[in-house]
């Protein structure tokens, strides 16, 4: 009896029970956990703050990289919008003009995109469309 007492260590002769022998036993597993953690972080504390940091600029902030490319690419985006509106400015702009300066060129659409005629023209609409099957189609007319 004296050999095992004298191997077991002081605090685990003043326990009471197995309860409190458990409890000792724990206690001294976990602050050999803690003390690894804090020893690791206290070790490569410069290198945890360099990762945090450029997750939180490159990942998580409001004007991350992440951020940036997202605008870079909606921004070429538009400008291409832009262009293409810009385009169809000037092609509109000098059909205006045209328009204003010669009466011809106001017959010349309308006889293009709403199918008028004058008096003595008569007017065919070739369609590469397709034509609902059976029955009268609904674009002809017949006078």
């Amino acid at each position: 009896m004296q050999k095992i007492a004298a191997t077991m260590s002081a605090p685990l002769l003043q326990c009471n029970g197995i309860g409190e022998r458990l409890r000792i036993v724990t206690k001294n597993k976990v602050s050999k956990i803690t003390g690894h953690i804090f020893s690791f972080l206290s070790r490569f504390r410069y290198h945890i703050v360099i990762i945090l940091g450029v997750l939180i600029v490159g990942v998580f902030d409001e004007n991350s990289f992440r951020r940036r490319m997202e605008c870079y690419y909606q921004i070429k985006d538009l400008n291409t919008e832009i262009d293409k509106y810009e385009k169809m400015y000037q092609y509109d702009t000098e059909r205006l003009r045209e328009l204003k300066r010669s009466p011809r060129a106001i017959a010349k659409i309308a006889r293009e995109r709403y199918f008028m005629k004058a008096d003595d023209e008569d007017i065919f609409v070739l369609s590469d469309d397709e034509q609902p099957l059976g029955g009268k189609n609904v674009y002809e007319t017949t006078e």
